[in-house]
């Protein structure tokens, strides 16, 4: 028998801060996004009024969202 033991030889790189932070950023602006088109609106509302409402109103039926 041979005595093979595998030791690991490379050690996982660590990703720079600065190469995630876009993507992060790309992330929660796709979700503040998806938040006023989807859901702002009534008892979730964060802004008062229809104001928002009616500046998303047609992309809030092109995604499928119901909203009246």
């Amino acid at each position: 028998m041979s005595d093979n033991t595998l030791t690991p030889d490379l050690a996982a790189a660590p990703i720079p801060v600065r190469e995630v932070l876009p993507w992060v950023l790309f992330g929660a602006l796709l979700l503040l996004a998806l938040y006023f088109v989807g859901a702002e609106e009534g008892a979730t509302s964060v802004i008062p009024g229809m104001y928002v409402h009616e500046f998303v109103h047609d992309g809030r039926h092109l995604l499928g969202f119901p909203c009246h």
